[in-house]
């Protein structure tokens, strides 16, 4: 007989699949927005940090306790450690960030800082 764990074997196993935070950045109405998958995360699990523009978001989760009367033939859904994204923002209004989690999905809103213009024509003599 052959072993059960051939049966359960995934023929992709052997590819390196890219596990870093997938995000959306895109701009609108004077504000950066930021859509991260954080799947199998709660809210609890996440920060999020702003430091001279920059945005840091990260993502921890501990090891779960184990359960002894499970016998486990593949397990691939069980996730511990930390995944970890920092973006440049540039001149952005940090007191007024934004951040909403719903579904495994965070929405960071970052306002923009206004700039003035200082654009200034020079007379040529």
């Amino acid at each position: 007989m052959l072993p059960s764990r051939i049966f359960f074997d995934d023929m992709l196993d052997e590819f390196k699949f890219d596990e870093k935070m997938k995000c959306d950045i895109y701009e609108k109405d004077g504000k950066y927005n930021v859509e991260t998958a954080v799947p199998g995360f709660d809210k609890d699990d996440i920060k999020i940090e702003v430091d001279k523009g920059t945005l840091t978001i990260t993502a921890e989760k501990k090891e779960e306790e184990k359960d002894s009367s499970k016998k486990y033939i593949r397990r691939e859904r069980m996730f511990h450690g930390k995944y970890q994204r920092s973006f440049y923002l540039g001149d952005i209004d940090e007191e007024s960030i934004k951040a909403t989690f719903n579904n495994g999905i965070l929405k960071i809103t970052v306002p923009q800082k206004e700039i003035p213009d200082t654009k200034k024509t020079i007379e040529i003599k």
